[in-house]
């Protein structure tokens, strides 16, 4: 799954077909590392989204338009100053480095005719995009690296751009039979470790291939290669290296199971009819296409992560907090569990205590209640009616100790499941406005303060709607409100209900409409919903509780999402929901 120099090469190709000689129409930075270009050509628009998103970094044509901030950062400004309206002359990859070079020719205040170059370097963590003029001076970038921060290189206003040699690696495009043969000679390691570490833009499973396509055994050591392993070793490299430059891409996604594994520009046999064989691969028309379709839910997950990162610290600080305080009162609780033997010590010293001796450190008695032996130990100092008080004493005390943290446990205990909860909200949520209703559900629970007179955000997010495999309605709440809102105002009697057993999770709601009974397969793809949107997430056997809408209830002041229920139904499954069709998020669901 690397985006390596290969890939990059075959986006640079599809780039060079669809973009040169178009107009930069719009420029935006929906992201504080993210640009989305929008390109004039004849044919109609083109959008490139750019991103230098530190864990995952991405360059590809998109027919997706993303909300910009109201007011653009500085760095957008600069670019729409600069290269409004400005052409697409070239788009290059030096070598098959992770970087792309668009040259763009603009006109000045004065009217003339200046070159411009937008660099986008895909280099994981130290990803950014560059803004240099004719001569390679940095005019801006969109992350600023300082000397305090690299010792290699200083992206910053003013610097000349050049690209940081890391290292010590061959050009694959460059290189011929002896100089490939020296450089996998030279690393003593595995076969296709030493064939990625030797040259740029070299991925682990491009490596993997191409020994497979060489019918070497890729974890062999290389120092056990024999003359006619390089030979063929080097006529699979050869043809991957002149597909690359004759530009013959092959975009195809690899999957095992179902589940994509790996994605490659180049053709995967190792996953098609190879050692692995069983699983397959599904070719894409382009390199955008099939980026846009791979990392599309990847990288939605990662900026929700970070836009959801204040609201998770406040979860989890009052998570843990309350988390403490339970345990210590059920510490607190287990210290009076010897209440009933203080109490039994009272009532015997009050019936035997005419035996006891003055100075006595206990007494044996006779437990009336079991006919046991007792051993009570007395304070020689006080007499046994004296004793028996203390230990009266000491009773009442730990019973009004147990029955107050009975209820405060009860209290704190809820409130852990509720935290829980929400924890779980953020879990599944993948858009934006899926935060404003739990930012507004911590806000009445008291753990965000409203900002003075700020008024309730309008609520757009809505329950995810699925279709089963016999076409019923299925509808998963993302949140408390939204389950609430599924299970006692819009289900009716008759629909059924499912939820992860004894789990925080979505409530799963199946309309049954004049069907008299839903059938088997709605009734597992309905509880794979409520394994899928719920901490049993990824588990292969969850437990999941169903019954109908009639059945289930809301204790009085009850958290939102909190119900009971008691003659449920219930099943193992597993949380696999790549059969179920999503129908979309539903708008016939009224939510506040």
């Amino acid at each position: 799954m690397a985006f390596d120099g290969v890939t990059i090469a075959s986006v640079v190709s599809e780039l060079k077909r669809e973009l040169t000689g178009g107009r930069l129409y719009k420029i935006a930075q929906p992201e504080a590392d993210e640009l989305l270009l929008t390109i004039k050509q004849p044919g109609g628009q083109k959008r490139l989204l750019l991103s230098a998103e530190a864990s995952l970094p991405l360059i590809y044509l998109t027919q997706t338009n993303k909300p910009s901030p109201l007011t653009a950062p500085n760095f957008c400004m600069l670019l729409r100053k600069h290269l409004q309206n400005g052409r697409i002359t070239d788009i290059s990859q030096p070598g098959l480095e992770r970087i792309v070079r668009i040259g763009i020719e603009h006109l000045d205040e004065l009217g003339d005719l200046r070159r411009k170059t937008l660099i986008v370097e895909i280099m994981g963590k130290h990803s950014n995009i560059i803004f240099c003029d004719e001569n390679d001076m940095i005019i801006d970038s969109i992350k600023h690296v300082s000397a305090a921060v690299s010792s290699l290189r200083e992206v910053l206003p003013g610097k000349p751009y050049f690209v940081a040699q890391t290292q010590d690696k061959l050009d694959a495009l460059q290189t011929d039979f002896p100089a490939f043969r020296n450089a996998l000679a030279s690393r003593p390691r595995m076969v296709f470790q030493a064939v990625y570490g030797s040259f740029t833009g070299i991925s682990p499973i491009l490596a993997q291939e191409l020994c497979h396509q060489a019918n070497v055994d890729g974890e062999r050591p290389s120092a056990a290669l024999t003359d006619s392993d390089y030979e063929a070793l080097y006529r699979a490299f050869s043809r991957m290296t002149a597909a690359v430059r004759e530009e013959q891409f092959s975009p195809n996604i690899a999957y095992t199971k179902g589940n994509p594994v790996e994605f490659s520009a180049l053709p995967l046999t190792l996953y098609a009819g190879g050692p692995l064989s069983g699983d397959s691969t599904v070719p894409y028309d382009s390199m955008s296409e099939l980026l846009e379709h791979y990392y599309a839910e990847k990288n939605t997950l990662t900026r929700i992560r970070q836009k959801s990162a204040d609201l998770r610290r406040i979860v989890q600080t009052a998570l843990e907090r309350n988390v403490k305080k339970y345990d210590l009162q059920l510490r607190q609780i287990k210290d009076t569990e010897k209440r009933e033997t203080y109490r039994l010590y009272g009532e015997l010293l009050h019936t035997y205590g005419y035996h006891a001796l003055p100075g006595a450190k206990s007494l044996e008695a006779v437990n009336y209640y079991t006919g046991e032996p007792v051993t009570i130990p007395l304070d020689p100092t006080l007499t046994a009616a004296e004793n028996a008080t203390k230990y009266f004493d000491k009773y009442g005390k730990m019973k009004r100790t147990y029955e107050a943290l009975g209820k405060l446990t009860e209290e704190v205990k809820t409130e852990i499941d509720h935290l829980e909860s929400i924890s779980a909200s953020l879990d599944i949520a993948l858009h934006e406005e899926d935060l404003t209703q739990i930012k507004e559900e911590l806000t009445e629970s008291g753990y965000i303060r409203r900002k003075g007179s700020a008024k309730k955000q309008k609520i757009t997010s809505r329950p995810y709607h699925y279709i089963s495999s016999d076409g019923f309605h299925m509808y998963v709440g993302k949140n408390n409100y939204q389950n609430d809102e599924l299970t006692f105002k819009f289900a009716t009697g008759n629909d059924w209900w499912f939820h992860a057993k004894q789990m925080p999770g979505s409530h799963v709601v199946v309309k049954i409409g004049n069907a008299e009974e839903l059938p088997d397969r709605t009734f597992e793809e309905a509880a794979r919903l409520a394994a899928y949107y719920s901490r049993g997430r990824g588990h292969e056997k969850v437990e999941i509780d169903y019954i109908q809408k009639k059945h289930v209830k809301k204790p009085g002041g009850a958290r939102p999402g909190f119900v009971v229920y008691y003659t449920n139904y219930s099943m193992t499954i597993d949380s696999d929901i790549s059969g179920i069709a999503l129908a979309g998020e539903t708008e016939s669901v009224t939510l506040p």
